[in-house]
């Protein structure tokens, strides 16, 4: 198997997308091509078919490549619980919490699973396409190193160094990255890539041929700033999402550690909908329907809303005949009480919920990881929906003899009938564990039709069919603006390939 890593000067330099577009370019030229990233930090994630927890991104570059999703594309996830903690997962499932200075002694043991990974994957395709993390020039964390350079060096594979030309000082991000590299590292850096470029080509050209003389590596391409690009993100949130005209106004409070935000991108798709996520001193007056979302830490972030007011505000709204709706962790905190007596995401062992719904949760050791195929009976509407759970939370109590859900297979093909979430009896509140609600169109427009948004001047977009489109879109766009030949000549001769202009 060929390996070639795609590093970053800076995180959120474009290595996820263009590891997805590498991954389509190479998937339609007859090449079987897989993703990997060795380590990822991020709360937003994904659930493989047997039953393991990967980062988003590379659900997203396993659909690129046109490859099933497997714990091996991400073997270690590091999901943040507070802003020196996090979940740590190995090969899909989580194994403890661990503080930043515990995770540095434990990389010894997570580079191993790194590994592991690495090589069965060497046994099932022909080239893998991996993304670093963040920058590979950070001095503080260069020891025991999994991420990046760490990494390459230790499978002995070539780098592309990517940089977001839209931040400002592309050419300092790239000789001074390049600079604070050692010099084996130096030498696997085969080239450079610029990303988001907007305005004349030729007002860039004299850079890049400085670049190229300074340092002895080939350009081997500048992107274009795609506008509109909508991609499942890695992390970040995209906060703007105005919609004139809109039929249908949906707010999203957007909390400390909210995860999963990837749910909402099927509604920031839809032509009639304006989503909001709404911010620290911001009001969620104006809605017609409030959707909690989930959370990496739900007792924390239960009281972060509290302490917003925003509870008086979701009481308000539902006095006024308005909608709420709870995802995961949001749906925990629409209850009376929730428990965490092993101290799972806190030292917070109970807090007061909502009290909008008849029930309580108890978090518990057992994380519950799935993809489902689920029926939905809604205002005597009923639809299929598919989506995946991540909960390690127990619901329990009288608001459950409602569910919303019926979840009729968990991946494996058994077939069952289990309940999930409820609707309240007014059928002004409904909740589920599921994760990827709106992916469907179906199940979008029967949450509309509870909101009494029925005669929408254009059809709920299939974010599925969109996502295949953008891939595809930027796949065209990788392969005119990017020396293809080049890229594939570094991932068949590897480190030895020579680093100047052919």
């Amino acid at each position: 198997m060929k390996t070639l890593m795609v590093q970053g000067t800076t995180s959120d330099a474009g290595k996820s997308t263009l590891v997805a577009g590498l991954c389509r370019v190479l998937v339609n030229a007859g090449i079987n091509v897989a993703p990997f990233k060795p380590q990822n930090m991020a709360l937003n994630s994904a659930v493989t078919k047997d039953g393991g927890e990967i980062g988003r991104a590379q659900a997203l570059q396993a659909i690129a490549a046109k490859v099933e999703a497997r714990v091996d594309f991400n073997p270690i996830l590091l999901k943040p619980n507070s802003d020196t903690g996090a979940q740590v997962i190995v090969h899909g499932k989580a194994i403890s919490n661990m503080e930043a200075g515990k995770y540095h002694d434990y990389k010894k043991v997570a580079m191993q699973a790194v590994l592991e990974s690495h090589h069965r994957l060497a046994n099932d395709h022909e080239v893998l396409l991996v993304e670093g993390a963040g920058s590979p020039a950070e001095i503080n964390l260069r020891a025991h190193d999994l991420a990046n350079m760490g990494y390459a060096e230790a499978v002995d594979c070539p780098v592309i160094l990517v940089a977001d030309i839209d931040r400002g000082g592309v050419f300092a991000h790239l000789v001074g990255t390049l600079a604070l590299l050692s010099e084996s590292e130096q030498a696997r850096v085969k080239g450079f890539i610029i990303n988001r470029f907007r305005g004349d080509i030729k007002l860039l050209e004299s850079g890049l041929d400085w670049l190229e003389e300074r340092t002895g590596k080939p350009v081997l391409g500048v992107l274009p700033y795609l506008h509109d690009l909508a991609l499942d993100a890695e992390d970040a949130v995209a906060l703007d999402n105005k919609v004139m005209q809109a039929k249908v106004k949906i707010f999203v409070p957007l909390l400390p550690h909210m995860s999963n935000h990837t749910d909402f991108d099927p509604l920031r798709l839809q032509p009639n909908i304006d989503l909001q996520y709404i911010r620290i001193g911001q009001s969620l007056q104006g809605a017609d329907l409030i959707i909690i979302p989930g959370s990496k830490n739900v007792t924390s972030d239960l009281s972060f809303l509290k302490q917003q007011g925003w509870q008086q505000e979701i009481e308000q709204h539902l006095r006024y005949g308005g909608k709420v709706m709870g995802i995961c962790g949001g749906y925990q905190m629409l209850g009376k009480q929730i428990f965490d007596p092993e101290h799972i995401e806190s030292h917070v062992e109970q807090i007061s919920g909502l009290g909008l719904l008849d029930f309580t949760t108890t978090l518990t050791q057992n994380k519950t990881l799935s993809q489902v195929t689920a029926s939905m009976t809604l205002k005597g509407e009923t639809c299929q929906l598919k989506g995946y759970e991540i909960h390690c939370g127990v619901s329990t109590g009288p608001a459950l003899n409602q569910p919303l859900l019926h979840i009729e297979s968990d991946g494996t093909g058994k077939k069952q009938q289990t309940p999930d979430g409820c609707i309240s009896d007014d059928g002004q509140i409904i909740a589920s564990y599921l994760h990827g609600f709106f992916d469907c169109p179906e199940p979008t427009q029967a949450v509309l039709n509870w909101l009494g948004i029925k005669d929408m001047a254009q059809p709920v977009v299939d974010i599925n069919q969109h996502r295949e489109i953008q891939l595809e879109r930027l796949a065209d766009v990788c392969n005119e603006h990017l020396a293809m030949e080049k890229i594939q000549q570094i991932i068949a001769q590897g480190v030895n390939t020579p680093s100047s202009r052919t």
